[in-house]
């Protein structure tokens, strides 16, 4: 099950269904399932107060991700602040729903177990975040 949300932002025209549909997939290769995901679009504002409060980091940023996994059952919360993807859209010369997207599934690889710290795991969850944007 995917729920979405808006804090802070227009509603945005999102079918709860496609996530479904395609995060599902993601889960099926990764050799998950998925399990309750929500998703927080929001502004900035609201994802600077997250990242303060939550994180203690004082500073905007695309996504958080709020990881609530059992076993193979992938479940948790994204917060992702559409300001931030139209900027880097922007910034890529990408199409921002595409972004989107891209931020949506990698958060949703975070859960499942990605890491991006290293140079080396940031190559591997662009991969994956590439193949499974081909889903779309």
């Amino acid at each position: 099950m995917v729920s979405i949300q808006f804090e802070d932002i227009e509603i945005l025209h999102e079918n709860p269904e496609f996530f479904v549909s395609w995060l599902s997939d993601v889960c099926k290769k990764e050799g998950c399932e998925l399990g309750e995901i929500g998703i927080v679009f929001c502004s900035d504002a609201f994802i600077l107060e997250a990242n303060k409060q939550y994180l203690n980091h004082d500073y905007y940023t695309d996504i958080i991700t709020f990881d609530y996994r059992e076993g193979d059952r992938i479940s948790g919360d994204l917060l992702i602040s559409v300001d931030r993807v139209k900027e880097n859209a922007g910034d890529l010369q990408v199409d921002w729903k595409n972004e989107l997207n891209r931020v949506v599934v990698h958060g949703v690889l975070h859960i499942i177990g990605y890491k991006d710290k290293s140079s080396e795991e940031e190559r591997v969850m662009r991969e994956k975040e590439d193949l499974y944007l081909g889903f779309t």
